[in-house]
């Protein structure tokens, strides 16, 4: 392709007619353009989808091409794995709450949904709840968590993991709760935990406090829970043997 047309699809913002139209097999004219058109959006939708993925910050590459359903998995009666699966529950903005011990499959299971999502065109955030406080409470301090707190506003989806592995400090705890607060029918949320909602106290040592937080994300949830053993070690164990 000469600079000439090349520059013409920058201008049309077409960003991959130029390498692609050489590899578009002609029938006719309509069909050509169409086929190349819609090659252009498939790329073009998968650029989105690795930049959103990228933005996310997922900890690793797992999705639910590589989830391994099994029936320790307890869905509640109103819904199911297709219904989760078909992310309907971000265009309703509600949540998905996982709880069982660890290794039992939350977080693959919360980063494959949020990869998934990604992939639709969502825009999603991953955070450790821990790692998600030390910014809070750093923001506070630099006197930026308006900032802190705009960067979320065109997020769809916040993944939550591992809420409950490490209690946090009163101001910590105030102000995740503020932010889930502001999240509250405005956004959707994943949330892992390995305790039971009667056992948050742990985390947030305010009783009020707790019992506000779970009544907001249980309102418009999906509670999973996951039982078993882990398959970390029950792996391990079996690789022993």
């Amino acid at each position: 392709m000469s600079d000439l047309l090349r520059n013409k699809c920058k201008t049309l913002r077409l960003a991959h007619v130029a390498e692609i139209h050489d590899q578009i097999p002609f029938e006719n004219t309509e069909q050509y353009l169409s086929s190349l058109f819609d090659e252009e959006i498939r790329l073009r939708d998968q650029t989105k989808s690795m930049k959103l993925i990228k933005k996310a910050r997922f900890l690793d590459k797992k999705s639910l091409q590589t989830y391994e359903w099994t029936e320790q998995i307890r869905f509640p009666a109103h819904t199911s794995k297709d219904e989760i699966c078909s992310l309907d529950f971000i265009e309703r903005g509600q949540n998905v709450v996982l709880v069982g011990s660890p290794g039992t499959g939350k977080t693959h299971l919360a980063t494959g949904l949020g990869r998934k999502a990604c992939e639709s065109g969502y825009e999603v955030r991953f955070y450790r709840v821990a790692h998600l406080v030390e910014e809070l409470e750093q923001a506070l301090k630099l006197n930026k968590l308006s900032s802190f707190r705009k960067k979320l506003e065109k997020v769809d989806l916040i993944i939550l993991d591992e809420m409950g592995y490490l209690p946090f400090s009163k101001e910590g705890a105030e102000l995740l709760f503020q932010l889930i607060s502001e999240f509250y029918e405005q956004k959707s949320l994943i949330i892992t935990s390995n305790l039971e909602f009667s056992q948050w106290n742990r985390i947030f040592t305010d009783s009020r406090l707790t019992a506000a937080l779970v009544d907001r994300l249980i309102h418009h949830a999906h509670v999973i829970s996951f039982q078993g053993e882990s398959y970390r070690l029950t792996n391990a164990l079996s690789k022993r043997k």
